[in-house]
């Protein structure tokens, strides 16, 4: 039966389109949401702008980590599971380690590093340090991808100040709480 379609690939087939049109139905309307709303659109606009976020990297970050731009650098590698801890104990020094966080971020941050790292000449630059440092590739994309999520938790944290509220001088109460 060779050269022949069984009934199991013929399903599998089927299976495999019927698959990819209900991904790009959810694709369809995740863009549609964005667009719906101008202030995930100029989100989406502000991450994109980076070299190696591509539509999907934007989307899966605004949906899976809405703290991004609005706690430290610390906390946001920690919720996307991509801060280093250690095993140590005592004078012994372990490897370091990545875990815990949300993996379907930590995911999406390791493919755009790995786009980010040929494309963009800071992290391509950094990438090129680690590994000429005799890092794994490994460690060197992972280490790629948490600078890349910091540089954007930068970007949108500036993004997200405000001007800062000057106070007219006859408003100011002095200390005694009488008012001139």
């Amino acid at each position: 039966m060779r050269g022949q379609l069984t009934l199991a690939d013929t399903q599998s087939e089927e299976l495999i389109k019927c698959l990819e049109s209900q991904i790009d139905a959810l694709e369809a309307a995740m863009a549609e949401m964005i667009a719906a709303d101008t202030s995930l659109q100029e989100l989406d606009t502000v991450l994109q702008a980076v070299k190696g976020v591509d539509p999907q990297t934007s989307r899966q970050l605004l949906a899976a980590l809405p703290e991004l731009g609005k706690v430290s650098r610390g906390q946001i590698t920690a919720l996307a599971g991509l801060a280093p801890y250690n095993r140590d104990s005592g004078k012994w020094r372990g490897r370091r380690f990545i875990s815990g966080g949300r993996s379907c971020v930590r995911r999406v941050l390791y493919m755009a590093a790995l786009a980010a790292s040929r494309h963009n000449p800071e992290l391509r630059g950094f990438y090129k340090r680690l590994k000429e440092a005799g890092k794994p590739s490994k460690v060197a994309l992972v280490a790629t991808a948490r600078k890349l999520l910091i540089h954007l938790n930068a970007i949108l944290a500036r993004h997200f100040k405000k001007p800062l509220l000057t106070l007219a001088f006859n408003t100011v109460t002095p200390r005694g709480g009488c008012r001139a």
